[in-house]
Order: structure tokens, then sequence, then C-alpha cells
């Protein structure tokens, strides 16, 4: 009888879940969808599609104002964007991210006392890479010029009222901001009073900011007026700030303030496009940028969940749970020792192994279906692509400890989302901090999905560029016993969680959705698509829907120190409306359990329906991201 009571209490439970009510309304639109991580910045995106721009232009126009708004990122970091182009059918990958400059060793940094590279401050930054990014993709995607998709992001530097999650954060950042001269100038404008941020509402102005950007579009408009091309003209903006006098002034302000980056560093990063990494999980194509990201961890985590019955499980319960965090452990252990950037790689990488159907059968064998299995290591790919791994003694000697002592967040403090019990403060401060999403699809087919991070508060500005600087350094390793891609060197791109997402059903657009947090990316994303294809949510509810999240992972982001970012076995974040006999399961399961009161991880995405040649936005209730479709 409990038997039969318990299969009707989980059939209802499933229709319940299918019919589930949305904090926030599904987005529909017929001819575009815009989507970001606030709400000014997707009216920039709108004002750009109304004026006949296309998705790209939207997205370039959206992710300019994010910058300027500091939607927990500025113009100095770094942009990451997948593309569907239509005309050629073709699904693009875009790698705008900055490189190690001049000097960044492990020597160097070890002889300061570093065990990774520092989180915050002029030694973190990587070369800047949104410029660049954004410029290209206008380039050679979009249709407008330089000076229309930036003015939206012009006018909100010439002064636009600050949102309260700005001004608090930086309020609550402003001992460390006042390290940085540059910094306290722009973004303390009442210094010597009780409170020196902007006061919420208040407007917000970035002379500096506006002098950049206005030599950009500058730069664009002067190459028109001389006959050049469009193509040509975007160009002398991009020299402009890589070669010439924003450049000049970004490396001043950056070396007075002990930066590494030179000229030299600037003049030679280049942006990169790439054939996306892709796998195709029950007939739709997922595609994730390459192993210089965290992207491909989510595509072997499909591939080992293909050989389970996920929706026979029944969405999170114990045995969900169980199966979908052990298959992002052995995704995130190979994530830790094999990703990094391919252009300095000592030996080729191991991707087309480690995307195997065959390697993924292997890893599944190994999740245990009773309890978590806290001593999950790097597998050996390299046989499912005919060669002899190099590095079998060094994976050996990869660290087992399990470090069960104190606690940690689950994303780092400038890109995490709230947990239970958190004072207010800290809640909007944890809440609106970090990386940020673009999503755009219009009626012609463009579709595009941005994850851009980096310059995030409380940030170094360079000199008077009004530019912050990346953080992004934190992400190499020193040590080649924990990863021997992704050991810090100059010119080098840092192996980052930054990881756009775009899927294919018959060869057409399905599904463009990405999400801020850190390592948590992946896990949030990897949920959201399963809830959307194993368990038919709409796009609004597989955005909110409640995910798990692991520490079971060494962390990319936060702490300089080894014991700051080991894995820590068995660390699991449930929503804290989890089921008490869910969680006492899950505890026998060797689980250490937290608690959040939102865990569906701020994921914006767009689905495009096919059956009625419309668009659905979908936004999560997790932050302040906001869509506009027409």
């Amino acid at each position: 009888m409990r038997k039969i009571f318990l299969s009707v209490s989980m059939l209802f439970a499933g229709t319940m879940l299918m019919a589930q009510a949305t904090q926030k309304p599904p987005l529909h639109g017929k001819n575009w969808m815009a989507i970001t991580g606030k709400p000014l910045a997707a009216t920039a995106g709108s004002i750009v599609f109304q004026q006949g721009g296309n998705a790209v232009d939207a997205a370039c126009a959206m992710l300019a104002a994010t910058c300027t708004m500091w939607d927990v990122l500025s113009w100095g970091g770094e942009t990451q964007a997948i593309i569907y182009n239509p005309k050629t059918g073709k699904v693009i990958g875009i790698n705008a991210l900055g490189v190690a400059p001049t000097g960044a060793t492990p020597e160097f940094f070890k002889s300061k006392g570093y065990q990774f590279p520092p989180e915050y401050g002029p030694l973190a930054a990587v070369t800047p890479g949104t410029v660049g990014g954004l410029i290209h993709m206008l380039s050679e995607y979009g249709t407008m010029s330089l000076k229309q998709v930036l003015a939206p992001a012009m006018q909100l530097a010439a002064g636009y009222p600050i949102d309260a999650q700005t001004a608090n954060s930086i309020e609550r950042g402003k001992d460390r901001i006042k390290q940085w001269p540059y910094s306290k100038k722009v973004l303390l404008p009442h210094l010597g009073e009780k409170r020196e941020a902007p006061e919420a509402g208040e407007i917000f102005v970035q002379q500096d900011l506006l002098n950049t950007l206005t030599k950009l579009v500058e730069a664009e408009q002067t190459a028109l007026k001389n006959k050049k091309t469009r193509k040509q003209a975007l160009q002398a903006s991009y020299d402009r700030f890589y070669k010439g006098d924003i450049a000049d002034e970004f490396v001043r302000g950056a070396q007075e303030q002990g930066g590494l980056i030179t000229k030299q560093d600037l003049a030679n990063w280049k942006v990169k496009e790439e054939t996306p990494a892709m796998v195709t999980y029950k007939g739709i194509d997922v595609y994730k940028l390459t192993q210089w990201t965290q992207g491909p961890s989510m595509l072997q985590a499909l591939n080992i969940l293909e050989n389970f019955d996920l929706k026979k499980m029944g969405y999170n319960s114990p045995q969900y749970i169980n199966t979908v965090y052990q298959s992002m452990s052995l995704a995130f252990a190979d994530r830790d020792f094999y990703y990094g950037d391919p252009a300095f790689a000592p030996t080729p990488q191991p991707m087309s192994g480690l995307l195997s159907k065959d390697y993924a059968k292997q890893r599944a064998a190994l999740i245990n279906p009773l309890k978590n299995n806290a001593l999950v290591a790097p597998g050996d790919p390299y046989p499912f692509e005919g060669r002899t791994n190099p590095y079998k003694d060094q994976l050996k000697q990869w660290n087992f400890t399990i470090d069960s002592t104190g606690k940690r967040n689950f994303v780092p403090a400038h890109d995490s989302s709230v947990t239970a019990k958190a004072e207010l403060d800290e809640y909007m401060d944890r809440l609106w901090r970090g990386t940020t999403s673009v999503e755009a699809a219009d009626k012609e087919g463009w579709v595009v999905s941005i994850t851009p991070s980096g310059g995030w508060l409380p940030a170094t500005i360079a000199g008077n560029t009004g530019i912050g600087m990346s953080q992004r350094m934190q992400s190499f390793v020193l040590d080649e016993t924990i990863n021997p891609f992704n050991v810090v060197a100059p010119g080098k791109r840092p192996r980052v969680t930054l990881t756009p997402s775009m899927a294919l059903k018959d060869g057409k657009p399905y599904l463009s959705f990405a999400v801020q947090g850190g390592d948590t990316q992946d896990q949030n994303l990897l949920q959201f698509f399963l809830n959307m294809v194993e368990f038919n949510m709409t796009v609004q509810q597989a955005s909110e829907a409640e995910n798990i999240n692991s520490n079971q992972l060494w962390l990319s982001l936060g702490g300089t120190k080894i014991k700051d970012r080991m894995p820590r076995a068995g660390d699991l974040l449930l929503s804290a409306r989890t089921p008490e006999p869910t969680r006492e399961a899950l505890k026998k399961m060797g689980y250490k359990l937290s608690f959040g009161q939102r865990t569906s991880g701020p994921i914006n995405a767009i689905f495009l329906d096919r059956k009625h040649k419309s668009l659905w936005g979908g936004s999560s209730n997790n932050g302040e991201d906001y869509g506009i479709g027409w």
C-alpha cells in the first residue's frame, strides 16, 4: 500500500510541477527578444531593435549598457559569446578573453606569497577583452555603426539614476575602493561624508568613461568621413583602444597602481573565433565554448546522464540529485585537470576523448546509486582517442584530501546568489554583484548568447579611462600538479567559468541560455536544460526551478590559498523548501547539506518555438535580470 501511495504521490507531484506558477511571467515575442541583467540595459537592446538592428546589434548594445551600469562587470572585463548565423546555419564561438600580461609567471606570484594569483587589485587583471569582443561581433555579424550601438551606454555614462543594489555595493566596498585613486574618484562622489557612495536614485555620472566611449565613436566616424568601409571604421575604433591614446592611458594608470599590463600586451591581443564544442543529447545538439572555459564540463555531464532514466527518477528526488551531483563531480574533476588555453597546451588536450560517448559510459559506471563518491578523480580519456596519457604519474598525485572544516560559499561573493539566513545587506550585495548574461534573438534567425564578466566592484579603474580592470587572473593555477594546462604564463588565457550556451533541434535554434555564478554556472545550466528536456517545463518555469549546487570541485575564483580552493566532497546546496524525507535520504548518502531560499541561479534564456514561430523569454526570479520582447 505504501509503495502504491508513493507512486501516486510522485505522479501527482510531477503533474503539479508541470503546471507550476512562476513568480515572473514568461516573455513572448514575434519579432525579437532582448534579455539581460539590468532593466535599463534590456531597454537599450529594445531601442536598437526598434531602430532596425539585428540580434547581434542589440546584444552589443546590452553588453555596453551592462558594463556602463557596473552590472557586476565593467568595460575592462572579458566577453564570451555564441552566435547562430542564419545565413550560414553555423554556430560561432567568440573568445574575447584577455591574457596574462608580461611578467605574470608562477615565480612572480609565489614570490609575493600567493598560492593562486590575487583576487583584487591591478595584479588580478588580464588584458581587457570586452571592447574588442563587442567591436568584432558588431563588425562581423551586426548591421549598425558603433555610434548607434553605443548611444544608450553613452547616455548612461553621462548620468543615470543608479540603482540601490549597485550603490550599496559601492558603499560596502569603499574601504578597498579607497586604495585606488581613480576608483575613488569615480565611485565615491561623497568622500568624507557618512555615506561616500552614491545614493539610490542619484544621477551617477562617469565623465571619464564617457570620454573613452566618445573617443571610440570619434575614431569610427572619422574613418567613415575618410571614405573607409564600415569594417575599416570599426577597426579604427578597435585600434584606438588597443594601440592608441586610450591604450596609453590605460597602461599608464594600471602601472601607476602596480599592475603589469604593457602597451605591447594590449597591441598583441586579438579576438579569436572558434567552432564550439558540441554533443547531442537525445536528439538535441548542445553547444558550448571550448576548453578555455568550463563549458565542455556540462557536455560531459550530459553524456554521462544520457545513460540514466532521469525522468523515471523524478525531478529533485534523492536518486535524481545523487545522480546529477555525481555526474557533475566526474565532469568537474576532468575540468580541473585537463582544461586550459589550447594555444599554450604542453600537449594536445584530449577533448575528443573527454566528449566521447564511450568515455561517458565508463564514467557513468562510477556513479554509486546508494551514496556519494567522495574520491572522484580525473579519468583517462586518452585511450578513447587512440593516445597514451602522458600524465598518468601526475594523476596518481591528484589531491584526494577531503576538507570538511569550516564553510565556504558555493559561488564567489561577487557572483553569488542568496543563502538562507543572510542578513539583508549581505543578501543584496551578494545577489546583485557578479557576472551577467545577455540573450538576444530576432525573426531573421540570429541568436546570441553572451556571458560577460570582469571588472566587478570593487574594481581598480585604470587611470582616467573610467574602465575597471579585470580580476580574472585568479582563475590560473601556479602549481601544475593541480592542472598542467592552466598554469599562468604571459600571453595565456586563464580557464574561466564563463559559459554561454546554445542548443539546436533538427538543425534550427532551440534554446539560447546563460547564467552568472562562477563554478555553479554549468551546474545551473545543466539542470535548466534537463528541466526543459526531461521534465517538460516552460522556459520560465525552468529558469525559476530549484537546482542543486556542488562544492566537490576546485574553485576557480576566491581565495589565494590551496585550502580555500580545494574540493569539498559531499557539499550540497539545496532549496530551503526541500522536503524533510529528501534531506534525510541525502544525509544517509553522505551529503553535507546547506540551504538557500532561491537556488535557480539568475538564468536568462530564449526558447525558439518552431511550432508557433514565436519567441519565449525566461528570466529567473533570482535577481533583477529583465527582458523585453516584441
